[in-house]
């Protein structure tokens, strides 16, 4: 399960309120840029995917679009909302979770900091990658 928050004047929140479907991307510091601008421009004003050159994909089990230069699109289905005054919450189940290749490690899990990913905090971006311990580290006998 996942969940996203979003205002009701937001076009998006039309969008999933009436198709009940959503798709999460990873943010990359290679896409802040278009992260940025799609959270400032509506779709109702301008065409996201020509303006940022950004591809979408066919999703295998939502019809809403995967954005093909994200390294992890995760492909939800609402099942419950909740008001929380300004936003209300889609609370979704995980249905598919694609993950680029190129960032897997030899291990077969996701690489964070090959991936570059990012993180918005208060009005900033940051970029993440600095390992900070294991599962478990904070216990372990030395």
């Amino acid at each position: 399960m996942t969940f996203i928050s979003i205002r009701p004047e937001r076009h998006s929140y039309k969008i999933i309120k009436k198709t009940g479907e959503f798709v999460i991307n990873l943010t990359t510091v290679k896409l802040a840029f278009a992260t940025d601008f799609c959270g400032v421009k509506s779709g109702r004003d301008i065409n996201k995917w020509e303006r940022l050159k950004l591809t979408p994909i066919k999703g295998e089990q939502v019809k809403a679009p995967l954005i093909e230069q994200s390294p992890v699109n995760i492909e939800c289905r609402v099942e419950e909302i909740k008001s929380l005054g300004s936003h209300e919450m889609f609370m979704a189940k995980v249905l598919m979770v694609h993950a680029d290749k190129e960032y897997m490690d030899k291990n077969g899990a996701f690489d964070l900091r090959k991936a570059e990913s990012i993180c918005y905090s208060h009005g900033h971006y940051y970029a993440l990658g600095k390992h900070l311990g294991n599962f478990g580290f904070s216990v372990k006998k030395r």
